[in-house]
């Protein structure tokens, strides 16, 4: 890995409805620009990322997306709108990204559901795309959603069952995600508090499949819960506002770019076969499968495979 080397440069960004978003740079301030495209939704940008990227060849970019991290308003606020909060308002914040820091083309850097709203916007707009270097990889389908908040009962029972349990015993179980939505807009902060917390451990729960996982120290910060679980079941609940398979169906639009899918086989929140279906279908796709890894970019084997990657894509 690189040594992590700090932001140079940094700013909100002003959007129509409200919201402003802060982005920050690192790296060579007239490299050649990445976008990393961070998780959740609702986990914010994560700086630890520039370990991944040369910072004497990339122009490193981080954005909070709308409601977290150093963006407002914040989504964790119940009065917070989130109806200017979907997949398409998200892909018009990175273009205005884009033009606002004069950037032609840029390589997109996205784990998890940031690797799905990273193929959502190099469909949206591939004339602007170099490469896509994604890990933890998905595509925010029904099937991947109905997975992890019920299907996944098959691997861990007893957690799952809380799980559910603390939705409320009129929810539907397979419909999990819309009912903690309503939990946590409900004008009692304790319901919202124990709901978010409910879901974290829940999250916390699915990616702990790698030997000497941790519970993340993140999720012990009621604030960021808030945040992170009233996003999560917003786009979750809406099928992240995509159409039904969406960005499988889309992918010619793309296949043309150079591309990583990294997955780890451990990873039962993200499986590979999400990756290796991609790859199938994308001539311009390497595929890297890590055996001891799971849904983290915090393992040796994935972060290695990140950033040999970028170093290779110097040459595009």
């Amino acid at each position: 890995m690189y040594p992590p080397h700090r932001p140079h440069t940094s700013g909100h960004l002003p959007r129509p409805d409200g919201q402003h978003l802060f982005w920050q740079e690192s790296g060579h301030p007239h490299g050649v620009p990445i976008l990393a495209v961070h998780g959740g939704p609702g986990s914010g940008s994560c700086p630890t990322w520039s370990r991944f990227t040369d910072p004497d060849h990339y122009r490193l970019i981080l954005l909070d997306q709308r409601g977290t991290g150093a963006s407002t308003p914040d989504a964790g606020d119940i009065d917070t709108d989130l109806s200017t909060n979907t997949t398409a308002h998200l892909i018009t914040d990175f273009e205005a990204l884009r033009t606002h820091l004069g950037i032609d083309t840029w390589h997109l850097m996205g784990a998890s559901w940031g690797s799905c709203l990273a193929l959502a916007y190099a469909q949206a707009h591939p004339e602007h795309i170099r490469s896509l270097v994604l890990f933890a990889v998905n595509t925010g389908t029904r099937q991947e959603i109905t997975w992890i908040t019920h299907t996944m009962r098959r691997v861990f029972p007893t957690p799952w069952e809380e799980f559910r349990a603390a939705a409320g015993p009129e929810a539907d179980p397979r419909a999990l995600p819309a009912a903690y939505a309503r939990l946590l807009n409900d004008p009692d902060p304790q319901v919202r508090h124990d709901a978010a917390l409910a879901w974290c451990a829940w999250e916390d729960t699915h990616v702990a499949t790698a030997p000497g996982h941790t519970p993340n120290p993140r999720f012990q910060d009621p604030a960021f819960r808030a945040t992170f679980a009233r996003l999560v079941t917003h786009y979750w609940a809406n099928d992240c506002f995509l159409a039904p398979d969406q960005l499988m169906r889309d992918l010619p639009t793309i296949t043309h770019l150079p591309a990583a899918l990294i997955n780890g086989r451990l990873d039962i929140s993200g499986p590979s076969d999400i990756a290796h279906d991609l790859a199938a279908r994308w001539p311009g796709a390497r595929l890297h499968i890590i055996d001891d890894a799971a849904h983290t970019a915090n393992t040796t084997g994935i972060g290695h495979a990140v950033k040999t990657t970028l170093d290779d894509f110097r040459a595009l």
